[in-house]
């Protein structure tokens, strides 16, 4: 990854709806360029998603901590919990909890639906959630 890379990726992050061409024109590349580049960012696992991300205002976002059960591995339990619709990004972290995932839904209700399904996931042992009021 070069620094065209870097800042394909950084105009993406601020809006990921820019269009390939608007992203050639600030930095200095061809459309066509720009195609292949985010192509192959794709393709190497560095862009993972694209995705829409609801304001707090809009939506309800929550962040769950989760212990898992040791003798399941955690990436396991973290390719199952992925799996479920809201669930955003997942964390494997170290400390107290060993999974952090990120969570959004229309409202508070479907966020809440969503860490239901996660507590009942094999290997979960206990979770600690927190619903976002203020994101910036």
């Amino acid at each position: 990854m070069d620094e065209k890379d870097k800042e394909i990726l950084k105009i993406l992050k601020e809006d990921g709806r820019a269009g390939y061409i608007d992203i050639g024109k600030k930095i200095g590349l061809s459309e066509g360029a720009v195609r292949k580049r985010i192509k192959a960012l794709s393709d190497n696992g560095v862009i993972r998603k694209f995705t829409v991300k609801i304001g707090v205002t809009e939506g309800a976002e929550a962040i769950a901590l989760l212990s898992t059960n040791p003798a399941l591995p955690t990436q396991e339990v973290s390719k199952k919990i992925q799996g479920i619709p809201s669930v955003e990004t997942i964390y494997e972290v170290t400390g107290e909890y060993d999974i952090v995932a990120v969570i959004s839904g229309m409202n508070v209700v479907e966020v809440n639906e969503c860490i239901e399904k996660i507590r009942r996931v094999e290997g979960i042992q206990k979770t600690n959630t927190m619903i976002v009021l203020r994101s910036w």
